[in-house]
């Protein structure tokens, strides 16, 4: 039975929206004209979530509601419920339209006699790829609650470490913009109203106070500008970078800075780990999972060697060797790597592997951080050391003209 999309006017006149289950349009319009509401507007709810999802703007599920649905779906398929009952179930057990209707409309597929895999890649922006070729390869091995289970332990892992990385960036963002922002202040409203005595002193000023001067006057006079310069250099390196060439140099420059290359490096193979380990368990071949590995890098010289990886292994080669010729993937790994092809327990390896390099990406931006707040606190002593000193040291000159 299809479902469609609705909006009518209730009985206290209020904009109603929500979803319906019928055999037509007419049916709908029927059934809220028998609640007592006026209908609006009736659509097909696979057809608007389909532009919903792959429109400009359109609703997606966040990491959080991906999480919570596939741990349902996974609990309700292991109680031997039907797939469609199932989605029947979480559709009426989530209060969001948005999510309530997309879940309805894959159920509408599903009824009409497509897999559940086929029904979630309708909405490619709302199921990764990852998440698509995992339930398919469960729902062809007959498994599919025990793939399900693994997703979710999977989805719910990768929103742990990324509310993990979310609040670790949090302390050091605000640190940094309270900084800038009470720089900005002392420099355009507290340092010109001290250094305006210093005007009636006909005295020649210290290079230190000088150049304080002139950067208070600066901020005061040209701040707007310097903003919009700002906001046009990082609008034209965006549209820069939209260039596949440059975007790969640039791409390479960060994986050769000190610090945040070996992060950004990190980030990459703990996710690249993490897929390889729930597609390979799941059953899907290494190639094909090799080839959705390369969609979760965002590094574009990582997603390279990858790509020459999966060439490699689809020739026969070893995905340790593979990768290791590029250079860019940690040693421990690709020891793990291939020590699991050598024993035939790779996906073991891949799994461990992956919270290896989960755990190391972890000690790592808590070091950052950890090393971040002095750092700051210093630069902040030694501005306010600069301004003090600034305006001290013509205090002094003028007193010793005194005495």
């Amino acid at each position: 039975m299809p479902a469609f999309d609705y909006v009518c006017i209730d009985a206290q006149g209020k904009k109603v929206h929500g979803v319906q289950e019928a055999d037509s349009q007419r049916q709908v319009r029927q059934l809220l004209r028998e609640k007592g509401c006026v209908p609006i507007s009736v659509t097909t709810a696979s057809e608007r979530e389909k532009q919903r999802t792959l429109g400009f703007g359109g609703s997606r599920i966040s990491a959080a509601e991906l999480a919570m649905i596939t741990r349902q779906m996974a609990t309700l398929v292991q109680a031997s419920i039907p797939v469609e009952e199932v989605l029947r179930a979480l559709s009426r057990q989530n209060s969001r339209p948005q999510l309530q209707s997309l879940l309805i409309a894959v159920r509408a597929k599903v009824m009409e006699g497509y897999t559940l895999a086929q029904g979630l890649a309708e909405y490619p922006g709302a199921f990764p790829e990852i998440y698509r070729a995992t339930v398919a390869a469960g729902e062809q091995s007959g498994h599919l609650d025990l793939v399900l289970e693994q997703l979710a332990d999977y989805t719910e892992k990768r929103l742990e470490t990324r509310k993990k990385i979310q609040h670790a960036m949090i302390y050091p963002a605000l640190l940094t913009s309270m900084s800038v922002l009470i720089i900005i202040a002392l420099l355009t409203w507290v340092v010109p109203d001290i250094v305006r005595v210093f005007d009636t002193a006909h005295q020649s000023l210290p290079l230190l106070t000088r150049g304080l001067i002139a950067t208070s006057h600066l901020l005061r006079h040209w701040l707007w500008l310097m903003l919009l310069l700002l906001a046009g250099g990082v609008y034209t390196a965006r549209r820069a970078l939209q260039r596949p060439e440059l975007k790969l140099r640039f791409h390479t420059l960060l994986l050769r800075l000190p610090l945040l290359g070996h992060l950004l490096r990190d980030a990459d193979t703990a996710r690249l780990a993490a897929t390889l380990s729930i597609l390979s368990r799941s059953g899907v071949p290494l190639v094909e999972a090799l080839r959705i590995g390369t969609e979760v890098v965002s590094n574009l010289c990582i997603k390279a060697a990858v790509k020459q990886a999966t060439v490699s292994v689809t020739e026969g080669g070893s995905l340790a060797r593979a990768l290791e010729q590029s250079g860019r993937f940690p040693p421990m790994m690709l020891q793990m790597m291939a020590s699991g092809e050598s024993s035939g327990e790779l996906e073991q390896m891949l799994e461990r592997a992956a919270g290896m390099q989960e755990r190391e990406l972890a000690s790592l931006i808590s070091t950052l951080v950890g090393l971040f707040e002095p750092l700051m606190l210093l630069m902040m002593a030694g501005v306010v050391l600069i301004i003090v000193l600034a305006i001290m040291l013509p205090i002094v000159s003028m007193n010793n003209l005194v005495h």
